[in-house]
């Protein structure tokens, strides 16, 4: 089998895309499996797939390097690039249908690529987010000797933000990552953003990821959820820059959340499985 792919890029946050619409029989979650693998595979954060749908002229599917499906803010600004490049998508503005809905998309500059996403309403009822507490979305999480005060909320996919007065060091950073990513409040496991408030409109964050993903550079969703939490914790101003290792990305909560940012090919290739 050869899959013709690209790989792409926002702030770090790295993508194999594959059109998918022409093909009937690929498991895209195990290919996912083995396609983001850094060691045998292309190697990425996850498997963007572009298939056809009935309700927007094309659906992303987002997968995880486990295999499992999830809502990416940079993975639809980047599918969104990639439909346009593609032929599928036409003009300034248009709409994806994802796991989490139909989403809408905004070329603002189409020689630098800055990609816009309104990604809707943050969610924050406990039942859908997934979390088993009550008191969401500010809550406190026992951690074996440590007790973190976090706000929970998703964006089709769960997020922790926790803030602090500094960026965790690695030994920190590394060891309660995982323990909150698959602490049993979350059935479904959930993304740890750790925030440092820089000023009301500027916030630096790391990103650990669910799904076998790790520390990511860039999160879509979880600079998103940073700036949220910091609405939902007093914040006067609804917009900032969220700052990560990958680089900037623009965040405004008014009603609905909206995501941009630049979004780049970094190379193509074709997959032989």
């Amino acid at each position: 089998m050869k899959l013709p792919f690209v790989k792409m890029q926002a702030v770090g946050n790295d993508f194999v895309v594959i059109d998918g619409i022409s093909y009937r029989d690929i498991e895209w979650d195990k290919l996912s499996i083995d396609i983001c693998n850094r060691h045998f595979g292309v190697g990425a954060d996850g498997l963007l797939v572009l298939l056809s749908s009935n309700q927007a002229p094309i659906r992303m599917l987002m997968l995880n390097p486990d295999g499992t499906e999830d809502m990416c803010g940079n993975g639809l600004r980047c599918i969104a690039r990639f439909a346009y490049e593609m032929g599928y998508i036409k003009g300034t503005k248009s709409t994806i249908e994802t796991i989490k809905g139909i989403q809408e998309v905004e070329f603002v500059d189409r020689e630098e690529w800055i990609v816009k996403a309104n990604l809707g309403k943050p969610i924050l009822e406990p039942k859908d987010i997934p979390v088993l507490s009550e008191s969401s979305p500010i809550l406190k999480i026992p951690v074996e000797d440590r007790i973190f005060e976090a706000t929970v909320l998703s964006l089709g996919t769960p997020h922790t933000v926790i803030f602090t007065s500094e960026i965790p060091s690695d030994e920190v950073f590394y060891y309660y990552s995982p323990l909150l990513e698959k602490h049993p409040l979350f059935p479904k496991r959930t993304n740890v953003i750790w925030a440092k408030k820089k000023s009301d409109n500027e916030i630096e964050i790391r990103i650990w990821e669910r799904g076998e993903v790790g520390e990511t550079l860039g999160c879509g969703t979880g600079a998103c959820a940073a700036k949220i939490a910091d609405i939902l914790r007093g914040s006067n101003s609804n917009s900032a820059r969220v700052i990560s290792k990958g680089g900037v990305l623009y965040v405004e909560w008014r009603g609905e959340v909206f995501l941009s940012g630049k979004v780049e090919m970094v190379f193509s290739g074709v997959y032989e499985k």
